[in-house]
């Protein structure tokens, strides 16, 4: 696994490729845990993973272009401040409510989280995760959970 490279998937089987990055220049558990995400924000627009695939020494994410990333509320970026998760509300009408934030040491921390269907937020306890994102502009991962009861 030497590289980690981001298609976006054009229609009539014709794919472009968008983005790259090195094992050199970010480590295996990092590759791992932006496979994990079902969406991928970069350049203030929201992409979907339809494909995680390999091809010979590389990691090949194909993505459809959703459309313009909104916003949630209380966004912060988190570039140069080490790794972190935040949890939100899945709602829009609710401006995707901030739930909770917490630092990661290392990405497989955060793979922990990715793999779950059930997590467990500080101080609320265990929601039911209902997607989960890699914010490329704010440098975050993002959780979208709901109250485990309600489902």
């Amino acid at each position: 696994m030497k590289q980690l490279i981001y298609y976006i998937d054009k229609g009539n089987n014709q794919y472009e490729a968008f983005y790259e990055y090195m094992a050199t220049d970010v480590g295996y558990d990092e590759f791992y845990a932006r496979q994990l995400c079902t969406y991928f924000i970069m350049r203030g627009t929201q992409y979907e993973l339809t494909s995680n695939e390999m091809e010979g020494d590389s990691e090949v994410l194909v993505l459809k272009e959703v459309g313009r990333n909104l916003s949630g509320e209380d966004e912060q970026n988190f570039r140069g401040r080490g790794i972190h998760i935040e949890f939100r509300s899945p709602n829009e009408r609710e401006n995707y409510r901030l739930l909770s934030r917490i630092p990661c040491a290392t990405h497989f921390e955060v793979i922990r989280y990715l793999l779950k269907d059930v997590v467990e937020l500080p101080a609320t306890g265990q929601m039911l995760v209902t997607s989960t994102e890699i914010d490329e502009d704010r440098g975050v991962y993002v959780i979208y959970v709901t109250d485990l009861k309600a489902s």
